[in-house]
């Protein structure tokens, strides 16, 4: 098949990790060499088709993050990955689009260290999220600041496929924040955003740990908790000081109780963005035909989340998924 809608061209993949990493992705993902090649010749040959697809990328580690995030249920990933193109374009505050890392605004978040990955892996070989809420000055920032840059960090991380398959830890302090900051996001767009989120970002949520929380915003993270499956909220973990974390204190950066200084730490993590800069400007070639779709699906609605796109349906008689590819068995999503 020709592919005309690629922005980067389909290639022949291969397994180039560990044969423990290949061991983890088979038990955990379902992931094998059959069934990664017969998966992504699926995805092409529908990206192809689909009516509402104008330009994609089709190599094999842009696809591969979303069939790892939706253990390889086809028609789930279909439907993820035109939803995540249609919202990164009909509504660039609610999602990821537009993530320079050279604006201004976002440039100062980053080197402020907000958001930014720890240089070193768990003992789990997993990837540290490292959040620091209480930087975020608003009076300078505004709320599309704080997304695109947690957009920078995703998709940052998610082209290593290491990543992709063993998932990432999010750790945060919220020293600094008050009640102020929750008017950052009406409530509408902080349904939205837990809502989209979850179910669109391709990423693996291993383990979230908060730490130092203001007292007074115990209603608001109780709410906020609320919004997400209850699969994520067994894996959220909270402590009045970030010295009970339950994670190996030495990958903290050394004022919060680690060895390498912060500052060290959010360097090597620009050098990292800086490196997937092009590729992920380039992303924003990526398009679908607006016009296909309903308001509610443009405005990531929540209504619009329960109506399929691919008019896939479950079969009543084994619970199995069912859409343009065929069959697949039901979907459990880590």
């Amino acid at each position: 098949m020709k592919y005309t809608k690629a922005i980067s061209p389909p290639d022949d993949y291969v397994f180039s990790f560990s044969d423990e990493l290949r061991k983890l992705a088979e038990d955990e993902l379902g992931e094998t060499d059959d069934r990664r090649e017969h998966a992504l010749k699926i995805l092409r040959e529908w990206a192809e088709k689909n009516p509402r697809i104008a330009k994609i990328r089709m190599d094999s580690v842009f696809l591969l993050k979303f069939l790892r995030a939706k253990k390889f249920c086809i028609p789930v990933v279909q439907e993820n990955i035109e939803r995540y193109i249609l919202l990164k374009h009909a509504k660039d505050e609610l999602l990821f689009k537009n993530l320079d890392c050279h604006q201004p605004s976002l440039s100062k978040l980053l080197n402020l260290g907000f958001m930014f990955a720890l240089p070193q892996r768990d003992k789990n070989g997993r990837r540290v999220i490292f959040y620091r809420p209480g930087v975020f000055d608003m009076n300078e920032f505004i709320n599309a600041d704080m997304l695109r840059l947690a957009g920078i960090c995703v998709e940052t991380l998610m082209a290593d496929e290491e990543n992709q398959i063993r998932g990432v830890v999010h750790a945060g302090v919220g020293t600094g924040i008050g009640l102020q900051y929750l008017t950052l996001f009406t409530i509408k767009e902080a349904v939205r955003l837990a809502k989209n989120g979850e179910r669109l970002v391709p990423m693996r949520h291993r383990e979230m740990h908060g730490c130092n929380i203001n007292p007074a915003l115990k209603i608001a993270v109780d709410w906020g908790l609320s919004l997400i499956s209850e699969k994520l909220r067994n894996r959220v973990r909270l402590y009045t000081d970030i010295k009970d974390i339950q994670m190996d204190k030495s990958l903290l950066p050394k004022e919060y109780g680690g060895v390498m200084p912060i500052a060290e730490m959010i360097r090597l993590w620009r050098d990292e963005v800086e490196a997937y800069r092009a590729t992920l400007l380039k992303d924003d070639e990526m398009s679908v035909h607006l016009h296909m779709y309903s308001d509610a699906a443009r405005n990531g609605s929540i209504r619009s989340l329960k109506q399929n796109l691919n008019a896939c349906s479950v079969d009543s008689a084994d619970n199995s998924t069912y859409g343009l590819a065929g069959s697949f068995r039901k979907l459990e999503v880590d």
